[in-house]
């Protein structure tokens, strides 16, 4: 009883995503534009990661993280220069390493294989 019901349900989602990317119109500058709004808290996840790796406790980590998005939410800061100037966060991460958790290529490195494997380019 669940498999046809399963496929059919399958069938009509992958219909839908096939419309909706037919007809996906992509603007590079607007995208850029509605990520730089967010002053960079899209890489809070890779701070939080970096500094578990760095030895300091989950608990911790989560601390520091929110104490400076916090201030890019509240007053539009910039998450990366919060990161660098917070004393507590110097003492663990260089300002090389917070750039490097900044680095957009990071989540870009695979487009081409997508593409590749998807169009067989």
């Amino acid at each position: 009883m669940i498999g046809p019901d399963a496929t059919v349900t399958l069938d009509f989602a992958l219909a839908r995503l096939t419309a909706v990317m037919d007809k996906l119109v992509v603007y590079p500058n607007n995208m850029k534009t509605n990520m730089d709004k967010l002053g960079g808290l899209h890489n809070s996840q890779r701070i939080l990661l970096a500094l578990t790796q760095a030895g300091v406790s989950r608990e911790d980590s989560y601390r520091l993280v929110q104490r400076n998005a916090m201030k890019v939410w509240e007053e539009g800061a910039n998450f990366a220069e919060e990161l660098k100037a917070d004393p507590e966060v110097n003492k663990i991460l260089t300002s090389a390493e917070i750039d490097d958790k900044f680095d957009i290529a990071y989540h870009t490195k695979h487009i081409d294989t997508i593409f590749t494997r998807v169009f067989g380019e």
